[in-house]
């Protein structure tokens, strides 16, 4: 919101141009937050703060007007506050080159002046902390808190947060490294071969201890039949 600069003059509306006026003025001074422009026949100046100046955002009042430009406005705000009168103007809501007004029906005056409202009760309201307690403790000599909630207090176990880089490290080291990805696989697969070749010779000794026991039955069989 463009404030108005602050003059010694008794307060009261009257003599003011009118609220949505369109006038045409001289700029008399620029600062960083805003040019104080005066009216033809009003002796008092009004503020075009720099988010009034042009619809794109500006940093400072240096770069849109100079001293001595004369320039289009339209009244956005008038203000009686401690006996002093405040009044807020508008550059982007007039056409700088024909002063026809680009916002004739108010709306962006009347939404930008609620926010302005709002943004001044909130910083009225004022952040209030609360006491530290003044006590000692009696297990670490601190002051500000009680011997049942001092960390030093046996039995209590608090273990700190891992930062965001800690995490990453740590998962960094419990992930092999891709080189040895492959080698593991591999070192799998030749165990399961050799596995599968220790059953397979087994099985087939196994075989042949069956076929050795049969023939050595078959055998015994005549002798058996030939004894009186």
């Amino acid at each position: 919101m463009a404030e108005f600069e602050e003059a010694e003059e008794p307060g009261g509306l009257d003599g003011l141009p009118t609220m949505y006026g369109i006038f045409k003025g001289e700029v008399v001074s620029v600062q960083t937050y805003g040019a104080f422009v005066k009216l033809p026949g009003y002796q008092k100046q009004g503020l075009v703060h720099v988010s009034e100046m042009s619809a794109c955002r500006v940093e400072n009042a240096s770069e849109i007007v100079d001293v001595g430009e004369q320039v289009w406005i339209k009244v956005i705000g008038k203000e009686v506050r401690d006996d002093k009168v405040k009044l807020s103007f508008s550059m982007k809501a007039v056409n700088q080159g024909t002063g026809r007004d680009q916002d004739p029906n108010n709306v962006n005056a009347e939404q930008d002046e609620r926010r302005r409202r709002m943004f001044r009760d909130h910083t009225g309201q004022r952040i209030t902390l609360e006491a530290v307690f003044n006590t000692t403790c009696k297990n670490c000599g601190c002051k500000g808190h009680f011997a049942k909630d001092c960390f030093s207090t046996p039995g209590l176990q608090y273990s700190l947060l891992p930062e965001e880089g800690d995490d990453v490290e740590q998962q960094q080291q419990q992930q092999p490294p891709p080189n040895l990805v492959p080698q593991q696989d591999s070192q799998k697969k030749k165990k399961k071969k050799k596995e599968k070749k220790v059953k397979k010779k087994r099985g087939e000794e196994r075989v042949r201890e069956r076929q050795q026991q049969r023939r050595w039955s078959a055998e015994a069989e005549p002798d058996q039949e030939r004894a009186p």
